[in-house]
């Protein structure tokens, strides 16, 4: 009975995310799904990245946490539409939580929608919320050893983003040992190494992100032009 209730929630949670991806495909928005270990700093990233693209970019966050407002209230000083979730407990959010937060936000005025995730390298890597990329925040302080003890969420990433490079001279961390774990668990992925602390890779990462919205955005406008 328990395979059973677990297969039912996952089987569930893949429709709403089917739901959700139709959804934002409707308003031609592209989603990234930030993941992370607590304290790797996904919501430095976020902040970093709207004080480059605000301008150029119209962009939404969904916050996930188990508790408090702290982190949306500080995205809130840069963009008006950011949707908390309090999670209470659960590891991870999931495309319920996701389909009820977006229903706070003006879509059709955006292009770009950033989801933080619960801080965990689990749990929210089994759960789709209708993203169209994952983007993994690994840092330094955490260690070189993530990809050994952490493997599906390496695996199922579509970049892995190495912050807090500013602290390599003081550390142990193995980049070496890293990057080689990352690609043979993953052949391909980019690895953007950087620092949101002193700025350097971010302007690497905001063209990687740049490129996914254009490709996106310009796939399905062709799409939709030659269908009529």
């Amino acid at each position: 009975m328990e395979i059973e209730i677990i297969e039912n929630v996952f089987k569930y949670n893949e429709a709403q995310a089917s739901t959700n991806r139709e959804i934002f495909k409707e308003n031609n928005i592209v989603v990234f799904n930030l993941l992370s270990s607590p304290g790797a700093g996904k919501t430095s990233l976020i902040l970093e990245t709207l004080k480059r693209l605000k301008n150029r970019l119209n962009i939404g966050v969904v916050e996930g946490d188990i508790s408090s407002t702290h982190d949306a209230m500080k995205i809130k000083e840069y963009i008006d539409e950011v949707v908390q979730i309090n999670t209470g407990g659960t590891c991870h959010l999931n495309a319920t939580m996701v389909a009820k937060a977006i229903e706070k936000l003006d879509l059709k005025d955006l292009d770009v929608l950033i989801i933080e995730n619960v801080g965990n390298l689990i749990c929210p890597v089994s759960f789709d919320l209708g993203e169209d990329f994952k983007v993994l925040v690994s840092s330094v302080s955490e260690g070189h050893d993530k990809p050994v003890k952490y493997p599906p969420i390496f695996v199922r990433s579509n970049l892995i983003l190495l912050n807090k490079i500013d602290l390599l001279n003081g550390s142990d961390f193995d980049t070496s040992l890293f990057e080689g774990k990352v690609t043979e668990l993953n052949p391909g992925v980019q690895i953007i190494k950087l620092s949101c602390k002193t700025g350097v890779g971010i302007d690497e990462w905001i063209k990687w992100l740049e490129a996914r919205v254009s490709g996106k955005i310009l796939n399905v406008r062709e799409f939709s032009k030659n269908s009529k």
